[in-house]
């Protein structure tokens, strides 16, 4: 991909098509001078040294080397640019639920748009830690490895909705399993979180069992439940309806807190409920502040990387050349007959 940063400096391309115009319209009226004074043939023999193709030479290596400059001052940037360095942070497995349950809308917009918002703000908040996203309904996939590609994060929460998993259901405990085997060794010089996000309803297995082997392998739990303990019906996508069991009634989802408390304490970590405030976020970060930090290698891409300098390194070697470039003949090298008994 190509752009250029400064595109405002393009303008300046306005002021080389000026100079070479009016270059056009001096030459032609010295052109114009040169016959009023005589023969063009007789004032070339009195001029020998004289070279207009020289003249032009020097002038079309000005004229490129100013544009090569407006272009460099404009920042063209191409492909991407990938960057490690050493920082101080934990690793984070984001575990994500995108069951059916999380349409309802008791949290604005819907549930599953409220976890994701506060996962783009966690992502923003976690720049020098290593983060990875599971999502789960019926069964649980790993939608990004543990890394600290935080730009991509970001990208696949985009995508992420309700049919990301096919199969209905709540799976806490496969999504957890799945996380604790994500972060691979275990290492105690760093530390390990899972923050799952979820309304902790129609839970199909031992979910709290999953959270204790996580504490026990040295890997926190912290639960973020969304929803009300009142309940939402689920609105159906594409229609204004709601959904409805096999008796024709209304489906009302309601935020299962007493489940997702068992999970963050089995887990040795904090449950908080979701609301449109940014209490939720404040509680995770504090959380995640007090983790043992450990050093680790991040790998940051910038979307553009700079290629001025080509073009500025072509402008001086163009600028040099005309500079050794004489306006006149080369009275030595005219002396020099190649072809010619």
């Amino acid at each position: 991909m190509f752009r250029f940063a400064n595109t405002d400096m393009l303008y300046l391309l306005i002021v080389v098509a000026a100079l070479v115009a009016m270059y056009i319209i001096v030459y032609y009226r010295k052109i114009r001078n040169l016959r009023r004074f005589g023969d063009e043939e007789l004032m070339s023999k009195l001029m020998p040294e004289m070279s207009r193709v020289r003249q032009h030479i020097k002038f079309g290596l000005c004229v490129l080397a100013l544009t090569l400059l407006i272009f460099a001052i404009a920042r063209p940037q191409f492909g991407s640019k990938k960057e490690i360095s050493k920082t101080k942070g934990i690793e984070a497995m984001f575990v994500l639920d995108v069951s059916n349950s999380m349409r309802a809308t008791d949290v604005s917009p819907t549930r599953l748009d409220n976890a994701k918002r506060m996962l783009s703000k966690l992502t923003d908040n976690m720049a020098n830690d290593k983060i990875g996203l599971i999502i789960f309904a019926g069964d649980a996939y790993v939608q990004m490895p543990i890394s600290s590609d935080n730009v991509s994060a970001k990208m696949f929460l985009q995508t992420i909705n309700p049919g990301s998993v096919p199969i209905p259901g709540t799976a806490i405990g496969t999504a957890l399993d799945m996380a604790v085997k994500s972060f691979g060794e275990e290492n105690e010089n760093i530390g390990r979180t899972i923050i799952l996000l979820t309304d902790g309803e129609n839970h199909e297995d031992d979910a709290v069992a999953a959270a204790k082997l996580a504490e026990e392998r040295g890997i926190t739990v912290n639960v973020v439940g969304f929803g009300s303990p009142s309940g939402s019906p689920i609105p159906v996508k594409g229609g204004a309806d709601f959904w409805r069991d096999g008796s024709g009634n209304v489906v009302v989802t309601k935020l299962n807190e007493d489940m997702c408390r068992e999970v963050a304490s089995a887990g040795n970590g904090v449950y908080v409920r979701a609301t449109n405030s940014n209490r939720a976020l404040r509680t995770l970060m504090g959380e995640i502040d007090k983790m043992q930090k450990g050093e680790m290698d991040v790998t940051s891409f910038s979307n553009y990387d700079e290629k001025f300098y080509v073009l500025a390194w072509l402008a001086l070697v163009l600028l040099v050349a005309e500079f050794f470039l004489l306006g006149r003949r080369n009275g030595r090298l005219s002396k020099i007959k190649l072809f010619e008994k």
